[in-house]
């Protein structure tokens, strides 16, 4: 009853000051030979429905306009013209208001868009100074959503971030965010994240409105949009982005879903819902899906590690028919990609040792490498595996010395799990002075645990020692093990079996083993933080030894 007596009073004291000529004709509804004020819902007078975006006028901006035809007959001279000149002449033909003002400004970044024009003439006319000054004269009276526009349309224009005019339309920009409209607060982050970034004072304040506002949230686009340009920057906002995003699922397009999942993947954010009811949608809805969404879906699949047989599946017999066509960056991506998914199939990867041989020249040497080390680690043999590496051997050679040490020695690796490592291969890395380029994580330790001079002393453990003196009594050798995410299973947290033969092998060769696992050691955002934990697991562990 409260409810519609205080709407009953909003309409009696409304229709004192609102007459009929002042409202729009799709506000008016016939009552028999009568005219009257057609009611508007009350909910629609809340303040942010007045400023909901309706093709760039609220409500209350059409209704400003309409008393007033001259504003409308303006604005339709600024829709329709098509040159600069055409604007800029409005300024000296009419007598403009700062809304006006800021209209004009507004499409001539739109034309200078549309038509790929030099702004630099356009900023130094005479005629567009005099219209910043009229916009910023009134800077208060200009429409909320004209307002984000113009803001938008000066920085196009190439308008010196410098200038005051421009800090005072950012500053009202400020003042005014919790008058915007959610989809004009979504338009405004996505520009100032591109122009300003991380340290902007503007943005930052939009960022806080979004995460307060988030409820307001609708439409794939804005969802998509704030996951991928902005969630890197407000955790807790990205947090009930995937909420949301989870909602609509079902909407997504392919490219929405590419998008939705490279944020992810960019942010290191693996959240399991969202990617299988995303991955779902994939496999049941769309049948086929364009090379560059194919190729952007596994690899963030890849770097989040998340598994889905029924897509990959999909994926790769989508992606063996393109693979003559494709590029080498783009061949050498996909590989790797599934291999770093541990994900072999066989058509996709018999296509690719063929595009290799067809295309061996157009191949740089870092780029056969990395399909060389992505078919170890799938333990792939083509089936034309002879020609093939004939083929690689012929390429590699003179090349060596030209690779970075530790793609050198990934690439004999890979050779010897391939069965296809030759002698040069072997003693380029088992010599001496390429052994100094790589640093093991190896220290001394006396029995006081004191560091001592790693060279000084006798390496058992290697082919070449430059130290000849034994080991003190006491003293021990110490091995720093750092464990990344892909030495691990993907069901838990058990070593691969190269990682446990490692361990094996230093362990036997007299090691003291300090392990450093990734999911402990990258929880730590501080260097002091780091530190400590180091030197609390060489605690731990020496601490251990002497216990056994």
């Amino acid at each position: 009853m409260a409810a519609r007596l205080v709407q009953r009073c909003c309409w009696r004291h409304l229709g004192a000051f609102i007459s009929p000529a002042s409202v729009p004709a799709s506000l008016l509804a016939p009552v028999g030979k009568m005219v009257t004020a057609r009611a508007l819902p009350f909910n629609s007078f809340h303040t942010s429905s007045l400023l909901n975006w309706a093709d760039g006028f609220s409500v209350k901006e059409q209704l400003e306009e309409s008393r007033n035809p001259e504003h409308k007959v303006i604005r339709e001279l600024i829709e329709t013209a098509t040159t600069p000149q055409d604007l800029l002449q409005l300024g000296e033909l009419h007598a403009l208001n700062s809304n006006q003002a800021s209209q004009v400004i507004t499409q001539l970044s739109k034309l200078a868009v549309e038509k790929n024009l030099e702004t630099r003439s356009i900023v130094q006319d005479q005629r567009f100074q005099q219209l910043i000054s009229i916009m910023d004269s009134q800077i208060s009276q200009v429409w909320n959503n004209t307002l984000v526009n113009v803001l938008r349309s000066l920085h196009w224009l190439g308008v010196e971030s410098s200038r005051r005019e421009l800090q005072s339309v950012e500053q009202e920009v400020l003042w005014r965010l919790r008058r915007l409209t959610f989809r004009q607060l979504v338009c405004l982050a996505e520009f100032l994240v591109h122009r300003q970034g991380r340290d902007s004072r503007l943005l930052s304040e939009v960022i806080k409105k979004l995460e307060l506002r988030w409820t307001e949230l609708e439409g794939t686009r804005s969802v998509v949009m704030l996951m991928s340009k902005v969630g890197h920057m407000a955790p807790a906002l990205m947090d009930r982005l995937e909420d949301k995003a989870l909602e609509l699922a079902e909407q997504f397009e392919p490219d929405d879903i590419r998008k939705v999942t490279l944020a992810l993947a960019y942010q290191n954010r693996r959240c399991v819902p969202l990617l299988r009811a995303l991955s779902y949608h994939l496999s049941q809805k769309h049948s086929e899906l364009g090379l560059s969404i194919l190729l952007d879906l596994i690899f963030a699949y890849g770097k989040l590690n998340f598994h889905q047989p029924q897509v990959f599946q999909k994926m790769a017999s989508e992606l063996q028919p393109q693979v003559a066509t494709m590029t080498p960056l783009e061949v050498t991506r996909c590989v790797r990609s599934f291999a770093l998914l541990k994900w072999l199939s066989l058509p996709l990867f018999e296509a690719v040792a063929q595009y290799t041989l067809d295309n061996i020249k157009q191949l740089s040497v870092t780029q056969l490498c990395g399909l060389i080390l992505s078919f170890a680690r799938l333990n792939f043999q083509p089936s034309a595996s002879e020609g093939f590496f004939s083929m690689v051997h012929e390429e590699l050679q003179g090349e060596l010395d030209n690779l970075e040490p530790h793609l050198l020695t990934d690439l004999v690796w890979s050779l010897c799990v391939l069965q296809q490592a030759r002698a040069p291969y072997l003693q380029r890395v088992l010599a001496p002075e390429f052994q100094a380029q790589i640093q093991d994580a190896e220290m001394v330790l006396d029995s006081e645990n004191k560091p001592l001079p790693v060279k000084n002393f006798a390496a058992p453990h290697l082919l070449h020692s430059e130290g000849k003196k034994p080991l003190p009594p006491g003293a021990k050798r110490v091995a720093f093990l750092r464990w990344e995410f892909a030495d691990f299973s993907s069901r838990g947290r058990e070593l691969l079996g190269r990682c446990a033969l490692a361990r094996r092998h230093l362990r036997a060769a007299g090691f003291l083993l300090v392990e450093v696992p990734h999911y402990e050691f990258l929880e730590l955002k501080l260097e002091r933080q780091r530190r400590a934990y180091l030197k609390d697991k060489l605690q731990k562990a020496l601490a251990k030894e002497l216990a056994s």
